[in-house]
């Protein structure tokens, strides 16, 4: 008989599904492992209380946002729990730091800055308010840190002692605006770019177009970043009692400065004024030791900033009012569609929204808006669910975080009342679409398009054929319409002529301060100032604040449960590497499903966005 002898196609499916059957092992493995630690999490997650005498730690980890992003469960799964992962909530920090204020059990407050990773102007300014409302009461501020960053030094200077580690330094380097600029790439690829916009400083599609940055957006930017830099600049040496003009000149003379010290950057901090004392880590807790009131033995009495939020809203729970007002953020690019936190889905905001306005108990609205702008058709469904025909007639205030330009002023414009920090970039009211074009690319690799059409204009949207007149003349009108729709809608929100929003448009980006001058802003302040604004306009006194946000789908929730029960106890034992080594990276990109399909999907191609307000 002859032997058996399965085919080479036979045998390669055998080996697949072998390959797939490890695979659903492995997979099985990892999720009982994900089910003990939540097991873990949940009889291990008990909340530490707040001290009867003690610190307030307050460490913010990562960036300092207004809404966390969405992570993915196999995201979240195969992470690396550090500090590049991590976002810390502003309205947290505020929140603790306003909590401890008055609360008779916090005697210190220790700021620790070493996990930050980064933070806009306005978000800092946001949390030194907090700090100055702490400072009144002439509780002590203690920072500590190995090294300051511009952006950690910020809250650092508000702390009456700052102890910093003899290999540290204080690195402040001033703001600057830059980018890439890909002409004459695009030229050797044969690559054009099609660009169409209304405004003068509208220089959103700029690197497309030339090697260099414009005359008109150095002017536009030069005027917002040196009022940010005067204000972070007046902010430091204010609070260190530094003579005005300190910081611009280390900054511009830390090269021969730092030679007076023989490159002792920490020497340096101390002599320029920027710091207390130069402590090593041991010091450091010895020092706090010595300051704040201590447990049995000898430590130093603190909480965290997490553990003392919750431990706040739990006791504050039965004090909720039946009168709400709801803080909707609006966070990241807006796109057309659906979105996750972190980002703006139209259609996801403006169902959020549409909810809220029905809510018999929102006595007010307040929209958080931290977002440079994006899709029109999204801005437009979004401002429509806010201020459209119909709706149910609530005070709208908006807030402005780091940012509510293009989009994100479209959106706001038509508010009851308009709030933003001094350094908050805003204004961008300008239109842009951009369309590039393969056809000669494609010549060089022997790929040619032809055809025929019914019209002249059948070939409007073919990237590998020559755009004709008509088609531009088309999308430049397109571009100039919802130009003019900008403008009147912001003339119809700020009570203006046309004519006079015109004149501060084109694409321009202005500071919270100026806005304010010039009538595209009501009041300067915070989230909170925001929220008081809209408690007085719907004549209210007593109410609670809410959050709405997003519906998570069951799925989501479960895997979010998991994140927030053992996240903790993964980064202990090292679970997110073990994980890491069983499926690569590459792998897990090609599975994850995609965040973005397109960073650019609105319907007709046409954006409101500013690409230069993230400084």
């Amino acid at each position: 008989m002859e032997a058996h002898n399965p085919s080479i196609f036979r045998r390669l499916l055998g080996y697949i599904s072998k390959v797939f059957k490890a695979f659903k092992l492995m997979l099985s493995i990892i999720f009982f492992a994900i089910f003990a630690l939540f097991l873990i999490g949940i009889f291990s997650n008990q909340l530490p209380p707040i001290p009867e005498e003690g610190a307030l730690y307050l460490a913010p980890s990562g960036v300092l946002v207004d809404q966390k992003s969405y992570i993915y469960p196999i995201d979240s799964l195969f992470a690396d729990q550090t500090m590049s992962n991590q976002e810390t909530l502003v309205r947290d920090v505020v929140e603790s730091i306003d909590s401890a204020t008055y609360d008779p059990r916090i005697t210190h407050l220790v700021i620790v800055t070493d996990f930050l990773e980064g933070a806009s102007i306005a978000k800092l300014e946001e949390i030194s308010q907090a700090l100055m409302r702490f400072k009144a009461t002439d509780k002590p501020i203690i920072a500590v840190a190995d090294n300051f960053t511009q952006s950690q030094y910020f809250l650092a200077a508000h702390a009456d002692e700052i102890l910093m580690n003899p290999m540290g330094s204080v690195l402040i380097t001033g703001i600057g605006a830059y980018g890439s600029y890909f002409r004459n790439a695009l030229d050797k690829l044969d690559i054009k770019v099609h660009v169409f916009r209304t405004g003068d400083y509208k220089s959103a599609a700029e690197p497309f177009l030339r090697n260099n940055m414009s005359a008109e957006a150095k002017e536009d930017i030069s005027a917002v970043i040196n009022q940010l830099w005067q204000s972070y600049t007046d902010k430091i040496e204010s609070l260190r009692g530094l003579e005005k003009g300190t910081i611009d000149s280390l900054a511009n003379n830390l090269h021969s400065q730092l030679q007076t010290t023989q490159g002792d950057t920490a020497k340096l901090a101390y002599n320029a004024g920027l710091i207390d004392y130069v402590a090593t880590r041991s010091e450091m807790h010895n020092y706090l030791n010595s300051q704040i009131p201590n447990d049995m033995h000898g430590e130093f009495v603190a909480i965290d900033m997490s553990s003392y939020v919750a431990n706040i809203r739990r006791e504050n729970s039965h004090e909720q009012a039946a009168d709400k007002i709801a803080v909707v953020v609006a966070k990241g690019t807006i796109f057309d569609g659906e979105q996750p936190e972190g980002e703006i889905g139209g259609d996801t905001l403006s169902q959020i929204l549409s909810e809220v306005r029905y809510d018999p108990q929102v006595k007010a609205i307040v929209l958080r808006i931290d977002s440079p702008g994006g899709s029109a058709f999204a801005s437009d469904n979004i401002r429509d669910s806010l201020y459209g025909q119909g709706n149910q007639q609530v005070p709208i205030v908006v807030s402005m975080g780091s940012y509510a330009a293009s989009g994100g002023y479209w959106i706001a414009a038509e508010a009851d009342k308009i709030v933003a920090m001094p350094s908050t970039i805003t204004g961008s009211i300008g239109v842009y679409s951009m369309i590039p074009n393969f056809e000669k690319t494609l010549a060089t690799l022997g790929v040619n398009s032809d055809g025929v059409g019914t019209t002249d204009i059948a070939d409007i949207m073919q990237l590998d054929r020559p755009m004709s007149k008509q088609a531009k003349v088309i999308l430049q009108s397109s571009v100039d319409h919802i130009y003019d729709r900008f403008i009147n809608l912001v003339a119809n929100g700020r009570d203006q002529s046309p004519e006079a929003i015109h004149d501060i448009a084109q694409g321009r980006i202005w500071t919270g301060q100026q806005a304010l001058e010039n009538g595209l802003v009501d009041q300067l302040g915070d989230l909170k100032d925001a929220i008081t604004a809209a408690a007085e306009l719907a004549g209210i006194q007593e109410y609670s604040v809410t959050y709405p946000s997003r519906v998570l789908t069951p799925q989501e929730q479960f895997f979010q449960d998991i994140s927030q029960n053992f996240s903790a106890s993964i980064s202990k034992i090292g679970f997110s590497k073990f994980a890491s080594s069983l499926i690569n990276s590459e792998t897990m990109t090609a599975i994850s499903p995609l965040k973005h399909l397109s960073e650019f999907n609105d319907p007709r191609g046409v954006y409101l966005r500013c690409d230069n307000c993230s400084m």
